[in-house]
């Protein structure tokens, strides 16, 4: 029998999981999705082989359970930092500055597209995850339009436009080169989405 890790079979399972999303996430950064084996991941985890199978029928499985678990810290996350915060501009704000601290390893990692090499049900799938945080960014935008921040506009296409700039861009590491980055993105979303800067820059000067 496998030695148990943590106090309980269900902590171990947890923390197996965790070993396989944090090795999986290392793979894809370093060589891509369609570049690795579920041999690959087990070894980088340091579990065994069959223990993957006790967690994940596929490889694509455990790319469903890792964007899974990604995407609800990061929804939660979101969620706690625009609590309290009613301004829609500044709503928009605190989305890009959460979306910047996400790695990127979908976005950028190596080899073909993801949604090259993926069945069809699981980019469904996928799909579907980003619509819950496709869901807090309309809610934004829709609630800036109410109040007379935004203009008018197609939000569904703004939605997809502005999700797809920021998936896109590349956050330096370095913390000013960081800073201005973000700077820039804030004020180019902004702009797209037909907020007054001018009013912006008149509150925070009070």
């Amino acid at each position: 029998m496998p030695k148990i890790i943590g106090g309980s079979l269900h902590e171990h399972r947890a923390q197996t999981r965790q070993k396989l999303f944090t090795a999986l996430s290392t793979l894809m950064m370093d060589r891509g999705f369609d570049a690795i084996s579920l041999a690959d991941i087990a070894a980088a985890a340091g579990v065994g082989r069959t223990a993957v199978y006790n967690h994940f029928p596929d490889k694509e499985a455990l790319l469903l359970g890792f964007i899974t678990h990604e995407t609800e810290q990061y929804v939660s996350t979101l969620e706690r930092a625009l609590a309290g915060v009613d301004d829609p501009v500044e709503q928009l704000r605190t989305y890009i500055r959460q979306q910047a601290r996400l790695t990127s390893v979908f976005h950028l990692a190596p080899g073909p597209d993801l949604r090259t090499v993926l069945s069809r049900t699981t980019r469904q799938r996928l799909r579907e995850h980003a619509e819950l945080v496709e869901s807090i960014l309309r809610r934004i935008v829709r609630s800036g339009i109410e109040v007379g921040e935004f203009p008018e506009q197609d939000i569904e296409t703004s939605v997809q436009l502005v999700n797809a700039c920021l998936s896109g861009r590349f956050v330096p590491d370095d913390p000013d080169a960081r800073d201005q980055a973000v700077r820039a993105t804030e004020a180019f979303v902004l702009r797209a989405v037909g907020a007054d800067l001018r009013v912006g820059a008149v509150a925070s000067a009070h």
